[in-house]
């Protein structure tokens, strides 16, 4: 409500007084946010707003633009201190050259914000991801045991099993989730309806079926329709002062590991389906875009290669071999994610997704988004993977992310995540950045994925800093 208040004093004193105030301009504004001085530019929106009096419409973005810069100034809410205090335990000596050569070729994500350099929240552990001699050097210190993910582990056998079969679908797993959502205390006023929207399995994906619902703390809720790309439950809850609001929800379903095996087919050379090639070889602004740099990239990995899934599979081992995983920013304060990629040199598991999906597009080869989870006990986490359509077999998955398997003694193995993907999966997604059921008002914490979950209440959306979302999961 302050924010309400000092609004409605800033529009009563233009009012009174119209001549103490220049007029905003619209590049005022954009010459403060680019230049990442952003409390004069929510400032100065906060005067246009009261100034020039725009469309409701408007008044929305612009609430949005601010809202952006608060998301980026809580993901770079790191100091110098803080860096130094991580990157000196593997190197005591570290000097400002040192950091300035991280910072220039991008290892150590920095941004100047308000006139201060501020460093990303996971700059200091994405250093010992992406630059060579850090991961070397790390490696040297702590010498750690390599192992491969506890899912991973079981592809040589799942791959024996699977061609001995013939079949491409593993015997089903069964998982049991059980979720909370927790909105702290006193973020909402007492009595206020609290709207919330938690992920859930879809039913209309043949890796996963048999979902049930096995108890939620509130008898009123809503399953979003299949149709609906995410899919969620959504409950509303009133708040209560002194205590935090708590959406629990407990659920099952089956889940079965594929893979296609595709180096030992002859694939069908009949022309895709007109539609699904229409829809899914386009551009989708902003993060589906064939700029320059993905042509040339493209025409450098690619190539005249005709075959689909050699295509799809130069791809997947470039993106592998060129990007290593790291910790990313908050999707929604990205322009587009691929070119973040290809600028940046590293990417999390729905950055790289992206970049396979635009590369895949351009090339004509059909290909969507999915995600949701890994439900492993041992590496349960948010995760994004992807699919590919090829004529004859339908859509396929590919696991970026999970790249080639570097345990591997045989290629099967090796690129099993190019054209196959783990039973410990819970689908949640089948694109991104599409609407809610019911629909959310405000713009939403992850604008691009649905995962965490999402709240609301008329005072505005509810961002990650006021609640956390935590799950357990049984696996038999």
């Amino acid at each position: 409500m302050k924010k309400f208040f000092s609004l409605l004093i800033l529009s009563t004193a233009v009012a009174c007084c119209p001549k103490q105030a220049e007029l905003v301009s619209l590049a005022q504004i954009d010459r403060e946010e680019q230049a990442g001085n952003f409390t004069s530019a929510i400032y100065l929106i906060d005067l246009y707003i009261a100034q020039h009096k725009p469309s409701a419409d408007s008044v929305y973005q612009f609430q949005w633009r601010k809202d952006k810069m608060r998301r980026i100034a809580m993901d770079f809410d790191k100091s110098k201190e803080d860096v130094l205090t991580v990157v000196r335990k593997y190197y005591p000596d570290v000097t400002d050259e040192m950091l300035a050569k991280w910072e220039n070729d991008k290892s150590l994500e920095y941004m100047i914000i308000d006139g201060k350099k501020r460093y990303f929240d996971r700059a200091a552990n994405n250093l010992f991801r992406i630059d060579k001699e850090a991961i070397a050097k790390k490696k040297e210190i702590d010498q750690p045991k390599a192992t491969p993910k506890d899912e991973t582990f079981q592809l040589p056998a799942l791959v024996a099993q699977l061609k001995k079969t013939g079949r491409t679908q593993s015997d089903p797993v069964e998982v049991k989730v059980r979720a909370t959502l927790t909105l702290k205390a006193d973020v909402v006023p007492d009595g206020e309806v609290v709207r919330c929207w938690l992920p859930y399995p879809r039913e209309d994906h043949r890796r996963q079926s048999n979902v049930k619902l096995l108890s939620i703390n509130d008898s009123v809720y809503l399953i979003a329709p299949p149709q609906y790309p995410h899919r969620s439950l959504y409950v509303e809850k009133k708040a209560k002062k002194g205590e935090p609001l708590v959406f629990a929800y407990e659920f099952s379903y089956r889940s079965v590991a594929e893979w296609f095996n595709l180096d030992e087919k002859t694939l069908d050379t009949a022309p895709i389906n007109p539609e699904i090639l229409k829809t899914y070889t386009a551009e989708r602004p902003p993060h589906i875009v064939f700029t320059d740099s993905i042509k040339a990239i493209s025409e450098r990995i690619v190539g005249r290669e005709t075959n689909p899934y050699q295509k799809v599979k130069k791809i997947f081992k470039w993106v592998d071999d060129t990007f290593p995983w790291a910790g990313a920013r908050e999707y929604s304060t990205i322009d587009n994610i691929p070119e973040y990629v290809l600028t940046n040199g590293h990417g999390d598991c729905g950055q790289v997704t992206l970049l396979f999906i635009t590369l895949a597009r351009y090339n004509g080869i059909p290909a969507r988004w999915q995600s949701g989870f890994t439900v492993f006990p041992e590496t349960k986490n948010l995760h994004d993977w992807g699919e590919f359509y090829l004529e004859g077999m339908g859509w396929l998955p590919i696991d970026q992310s999970y790249g080639q398997n570097s345990f591997a003694t045989d290629d099967q193995v090796r690129y099993f995540y190019s054209n196959g993907i783990d039973a410990y999966r819970w689908i949640v997604n089948s694109d991104y950045s599409q609407p809610l059921y019911p629909a959310k008002i405000f713009p939403r914490s992850d604008n691009v994925d649905f995962q965490r979950g999402e709240l609301e209440w008329k005072g505005g959306n509810l961002f990650y800093d006021v609640w956390r979302f935590r799950y357990e999961t049984e696996i038999k």
